[in-house]
């Protein structure tokens, strides 16, 4: 094999060989000597008979179950730093002879990944294992040997926490060396699909105690603007996200300028002024273009033409020379820079001409440090493409790690098909509970935690899968359900009164100190108001027959005593709750009640997948919005914006205006959008789906669930 430089007739084998290679003609000579073995030829020497005999045992060791050739290495070792009284094999440094030797005594680090050398090791083995096994340059070396061919790592037991559920090694990754990063553009806003990326970018970073780089990329100054990265930034806190460093890739627009002419000047990118339908028709096929062979003078010549402004300079455009005749269309001459007029919104008019991301992201990625590049399957193809600009500029490797976007039914996610949405009011805004945009689906009752976790459940799976809302709010509702509140509403339309005989009037202050939540104590105690007149659902007290015990919910058993001309009852002190077959929830009149208005939702798309070629606006939902305004009691006044509720057999609720509260978070629209409750003071909440498509009650609400 040729390597590193070598001449054809010049080949290198072997890892030891391989290693002192490199080391001997590194330019840095005050590190690499040391490891050889110092100048002398007798230090080099020595480290070489280490190296031959090591090898020699590990050899020995593998052939022997690992006892011959281990349990001689470990007495030599021993007695080699006794006899020497050094902290190393050949002196006070550490050489290439520790190294193989510290090798040999762990065999196979897949199998062996961390030894302890301790009480079982002599002394001085011991003192110079755990020298060498604490030094950064060692554990980074075993990492390496561990992980390699990415089926297993660095131990986890000492540095990592277990990896979640769903998620793979993150290959050739190090503790502390992980850098991911995000790299949205400011040209919409951030939906369920960049959630996945960015949490799973999130994660790998947090997960190896690296970085997460957060990157605009912000090249295309016609679609970007302030709006839309201010609500990124706002999106990602909304997400738990918060990035070790902000950046854009217009801060590096001088950078990618010059690795642009540098291109130019060894002839790996031409200008070209082909007009795009024709230029398109013959990467089809596979056709070079006239301007392909111009000389690096010319192409330097329109390059600066383009970039200045000139009308005839928006003919131009400079492509990467790369392959016309690879079956991956990607890397047939790709375009990498353009005129745009359109200031920009952070570098003004500074330039004329833009970097495309497939020039941009390459670069700055391994400029600024990034080790892992987390990229949705949809760029598979551009994957080749992207290591070709790293290779052609000598740049830094960045892995690349390939993961399946994440698409649900009844769902869009085309920013362009959501603007059409917003623009034409069949929404409220971009955060309107049935948007997947971040700020939708939070509103909706996403809560960020269910979220993570079943985006790490899915893991970095390169298969495509068009997920199911419902089994989302499953698992949503798990994480929500258990600090949930419960209270107890009556519907203002169809209500009817219970008199309880035997209790006070509704102008007295009699309250029963029950759990806020039935199932979970420690969420505390809420009051909740007696009386003799009780408000009850139609529905629920509909047929009631004369002597019929009934059960009002968290109260107690009413033996009904009268039905003709209103009903009566009375509470029955020790009443069996079991034997009831009605249990109805209900709120006492009382002038501190309240209107509450709730809001369910549906899905904006009545179709599970659209077909390519459909036109989404013959698939638009238009029954997606339904309230209605019911009684609740006082004590909800004091519930809290985003506070999540349940109320009893209607479902899962969240607060998205408390009480008191003039204007809600949503605009106003039109059309289909309706109003969401946002004129008044009252308490406004929206369900939250549970999984299910039907309500487990008569109580339930007017649209599905999902």
């Amino acid at each position: 094999m040729h390597l590193f430089g070598t001449t054809a007739d010049k080949v290198i084998q072997g890892d030891i060989s391989i290693v002192k290679y490199f080391l001997r003609t590194h330019p840095r000579q005050d590190l690499t000597l040391p490891l050889l073995g110092g100048s002398d030829f007798k230090g080099q020497s020595s480290v070489d008979e280490w190296i031959e005999y090591a090898l020699k045992c590990k050899g020995a060791a593998a052939a022997t179950s690992n006892a011959v050739g281990y349990n001689e290495l470990l007495e030599t070792v021993e007695e080699a730093l006794s006899a020497n009284n050094e902290m190393f094999l050949c002196g006070g440094k550490p050489t290439l002879a520790d190294l193989v030797v510290f090798d040999a005594f762990n065999l196979d680090p897949k199998v062996h990944p961390n030894p302890t050398p301790t009480t079982s090791f002599p002394s001085n083995v011991a003192r110079w294992f755990s020298l060498l096994d604490s030094s950064p340059s060692t554990l980074k070396t075993r990492h390496l040997l561990c992980s390699i061919d990415g089926t297993t790592e660095f131990p986890a037991s000492q540095i990592l926490d277990p990896l979640a559920s769903g998620c793979h090694f993150l290959e050739g990754a190090m503790p502390f060396e992980v850098c991911t990063r995000f790299p949205p553009e400011p040209s919409g806003y951030l939906h369920i699909g960049h959630a996945k990326a960015v949490l799973l970018n999130d994660y790998y970073a947090r997960r190896y105690k690296g970085r997460l780089i957060v990157r605009f990329d912000d090249t295309n100054p016609s679609k970007e603007k302030e709006e839309f990265q201010q609500s990124i930034v706002e999106d990602l806190k909304k997400l738990g996200v918060f990035p070790d460093v902000v950046t854009y890739t217009s801060d590096y627009f001088a950078q990618l300028k010059e690795y642009a002419l540098w291109l130019i000047d060894n002839n790996l990118a031409f200008m070209d002024d082909t007009p795009q339908e024709e230029m398109q028709k013959e990467r089809m096929a596979r056709l070079n273009s006239k301007r392909r062979d111009m000389s690096p003078l010319d192409n330097r010549k329109y390059f600066d033409l383009m970039g200045s402004g000139d009308a005839e300079g928006a003919k131009w455009c400079l492509r990467a020379k790369v392959n016309m005749q690879s079956v991956n269309g990607t890397m047939r001459d790709p375009v990498i820079y353009r005129q745009n007029l359109t200031p920009h919104h952070r570098s003004g008019t500074t330039y004329k001409a833009y970097p495309t991301y497939d020039l941009a992201c390459p670069i700055v990625d391994s400029v600024e440090g990034v080790t892992h590049a987390l990229r949705t399957t949809e760029y598979n193809d551009r994957d080749e493409q992207y290591a070709w600009f790293q290779n052609a500029l000598k740049l830094r490797r960045v892995r690349i790690h390939g993961f399946a976007r994440m698409n649900f039914m009844y769902t869009e996610l085309s920013k362009r098909k959501l603007t059409w949405f917003v623009e034409n009011g069949e929404v409220t805004g971009w955060d309107d509970p049935r948007f997947p945009t971040v700020r939708g689906v939070v509103r909706r009752g996403v809560n960020v935690a269910a979220l993570r976790g079943y985006i790490l459940s899915q893991g970095a799976s390169r298969r495509i899968t068009l997920m199911e809302w419902n089994k989302f709010w499953a698992v949503n509702k798990k994480e929500i359900d258990d600090r949930a509140k419960r209270f107890m509403v009556v519907s203002k339309e169809g209500k009817e009164t219970i008199t309880i005989t035997n209790a006070q009037d509704p102008s007295k202050n009699e309250f029963l100190n029950i759990d806020a939540h039935p199932k979970f104590p420690a969420v505390g105690k809420r009051l909740l108001k007696i009386s003799s007149s009780v408000m009850v659902e139609s529905s629920d007290i509909a047929g009631v027959a004369l002597g019929e015990n009934i059960v009002l919910s968290r109260w107690g058993v009413v033996k009904i005593t009268k039905v003709e001309g209103g009903i009566e009852g009375e509470i029955v002190p020790d009443g069996d709750v079991k034997a009831c077959k009605r249990k109805l929830t209900w709120l006492s009149e009382s002038e501190q009640n309240i209107d509450v208005k709730l809001f369910e939702f549906d899905n904006l798309i009545n179709k599970p997948a659209l077909e390519e070629g459909e036109n989404f606006k013959d698939f638009i939902n238009t029954n997606n919005l339904a309230h209605m305004v019911v009684t609740g009691d006082a004590g909800m006044r004091l519930l809290k914006q985003n506070e999540v509720i349940q109320i009893e057999r209607r479902g899962l609720y969240r607060v998205d205006k408390c009480y008191g509260r003039i204007g809600g978070a949503a605009k106003g629209g039109s059309g289909v959008g309706g109003d969401l409750g946002e004129e008044g003071g009252g308490l406004v909440l929206f369900m939250i789906p549970d999984g299910k498509s039907k309500a487990m009650s008569t109580l339930g609400g007017k649209l599905e669930h999902r």
